[in-house]
């Protein structure tokens, strides 16, 4: 059963929208395939890279060197919002104030070419063999479309498989409006990362949830040319509506334990 949410943009529009956006993070990733084959190789016949250092069984390798490609990437994504310049660029992710599949698609051209960077240097420094690369990659591009989504799972389900993955309830919180909110959640396949690493927030209804980034929430702040320019232009206060106030939301008592299940 999807959640039926408020748009702010028409269906077509946006999605015509988003495919132009992804048109620059499908050539670059197609450049990335070529690169990371080259760099596998390279380490591999090199024994080159953190798990050909330990010695592994191609068993042990393949589990560790999937955990070690996921957890890096938390780390990423944790940086992307707080080094001031890539927040820049991933906020245009960000700012997107309806949360469906086509989100997955909105990165700006800037974050796809720092992510390519990472990724080729993330391959290299761990080691990974290529079948590690595509299995990863393969999950990772589905829990992407997965937690976009705007599908309601039964509450039970979701609490379920949350204990794992990470859920669109669980993603919705890290798209709020609430600046706390959004530095949250950073994990894109398992959920244990946010959990080890106190970054963990799953005690907000997702009824609550407003989606987007305050200062940018007007229709005129999405069209193709804001977003490509935004991360140039002067930026506002994030995290203050247009009339200066700031997103506020009551907690209660049983509340406050920010990992407590989702809602």
């Amino acid at each position: 059963m999807c959640l039926t949410l408020q748009r702010h943009e028409q269906r077509l529009y946006k999605s015509t929208i988003q495919v132009i956006r992804y048109m620059p993070r499908a050539a670059m990733k197609r450049i990335t395939g070529m690169f990371i084959v080259a760099s596998t190789t390279w380490t591999s016949m090199r024994s080159f890279g953190l798990l050909h250092l330990v010695g592994l069984s191609h068993v042990a390798s393949f589990v560790v060197g999937f955990l070690l490609m996921d957890l890096t990437f938390y780390y990423w994504h944790r940086a992307n919002h707080r080094v001031s310049m890539r927040w820049r660029f991933h906020n245009v992710h960000h700012i997107d104030p309806d949360l469906d599949v086509s989100t997955a698609l909105r990165f700006h051209a800037g974050e796809v070419l720092f992510s390519v960077a990472f990724r080729i240097a993330q391959i290299g420094l761990l080691g990974v063999s290529l079948l590690t690369y595509v299995i990863y990659e393969s999950v990772f591009q589905g829990s992407t479309i997965f937690h976009h989504s705007n599908v309601r799972l039964p509450l039970r389900v979701e609490r379920l498989l949350n204990v794992i993955v990470v859920t669109p309830r669980m993603h919705g919180i890290h798209h709020s409006v609430m600046e706390s909110e959004t530095h949250s959640n950073y994990g894109v396949v398992f959920s244990w990362w946010d959990l080890l690493h106190r970054s963990l927030r799953r005690n907000v209804p997702q009824a609550a949830v407003v989606i987007g980034v305050p200062a940018y929430h007007e229709p005129s702040d999405n069209t193709l040319w804001q977003t490509l320019t935004l991360p140039f232009r002067q930026q506002r206060d994030y995290w203050c509506w247009p009339d200066g106030t700031r997103p506020m939301r009551d907690v209660t008592p049983t509340q406050r334990d920010s990992s407590r299940l989702l809602a």
